[in-house]
């Protein structure tokens, strides 16, 4: 039997909502799930590092993913990753733990599977033991900056696509020759490849790529869900799309678990500025909800000025 083939599209990394008190606001996380699957995305990355997942125990890690899993019903897959413990056996504990849940695809976190100074060859072999060990259980890859960044070479996700286990990738190198290379790599394979990168999604679509799996989804999932959807119909449209996006990919890096929440506020969802990635709510200064603010405002102008004629 094999293994189920993901959609193409846009898959937003989750962010975890907090209560006041600090604890998983489950009623936002329903929220926000509605709100993405609202805004036309193809899947959810349920655990990620935007999801704070290694500051969240094992067993918040697991109720999320499985609240997640529950809520979404079949209406948009669902992926996720979180083992991050210390040890090798603790991580086959996270693993299966998630591949019970019954997502779409269990993530491999590409810089914990080895140690920054060992080879691809140590890499290979812990894959291996995983792919072993979880014989009915399907996987991705996420190419994760933190706590350092291994980057797989094109020969590497070649062998990990023709092993029929994995679907799914994050690609995170930001470098758009190697993500044709590994785009490249995995032709032929159930293995598809989701770039990090917000300006190069166009070109990657282009040379047969699967789609986006970025920060700046949570902004724009509507938006992200067109280009993909739609990048083939209309040249000139899916340009200025795609132009547009890769501009506003200077918000990821300001205040982003904080930024983030705050515009969701202004979609109406629920939720907090609270993030265990970042406690100091009060460094999201007046200037930068007005940034947040006039962002938003300008994206709603430029959806409704690109889209009055349909499309």
């Amino acid at each position: 039997m094999g293994v189920k083939e993901l959609p193409n599209g846009v898959w937003p990394v989750m962010l975890t909502p907090f209560a006041q008190d600090g604890s998983v606001d489950y009623n936002a996380l329903e929220q926000l799930i509605e709100w993405y699957i609202d805004n036309g995305v193809h899947g959810l990355f349920a655990m990620c590092r935007s999801s704070d997942m290694f500051q969240l125990t094992r067993d918040e890690r697991i109720d999320v993913v499985r609240f997640v899993q529950e809520k979404t019903a079949g209406r948009v897959s669902v992926v996720a990753s979180g083992h991050v413990s210390d040890s090798f056996e603790e991580q086959l504990k996270d693993i299966e733990a998630i591949s019970e849940i019954g997502v779409d695809a269990v993530v491999l976190i590409t810089n914990i599977l080895a140690q920054a100074e060992d080879g691809e060859d140590v890499w290979k072999r812990n894959v291996e033991t995983i792919l072993e060990r979880f014989p009915g259980t399907t996987f991705g890859l996420y190419e994760c900056p933190s706590p350092f960044q291994r980057l797989l070479s094109p020969e590497l996700i070649k062998w990990c696509g023709e092993t029929g286990r994995f679907t799914f990738m994050k690609e995170c190198s930001n470098n758009l020759g190697q993500i044709l290379e590994k785009i490249k790599a995995v032709q032929g394979t159930p293995l598809k490849i989701y770039i990090a990168n917000n300006p190069h999604l166009l070109e990657a679509m282009q040379a047969g790529g699967h789609g986006y799996s970025g920060m700046q989804a949570t902004y724009q999932p509507d938006l992200y869900s067109w280009l993909t959807n739609h990048w083939n119909e209309d040249a000139e449209k899916a340009a200025l799309v795609q132009s547009y996006l890769g501009a506003t990919c200077a918000f990821e890096g300001r205040q982003y678990y904080i930024a983030t929440r705050y515009y969701l506020q202004l979609e109406g969802i629920d939720i907090t500025l609270k993030s265990r990635m970042n406690r100091a709510v009060g460094d999201f200064r007046p200037t930068n909800r007005r940034e947040i603010e006039q962002f938003r405002a300008y994206n709603r102008y430029f959806k409704k000025t690109l889209f009055s004629q349909g499309g």
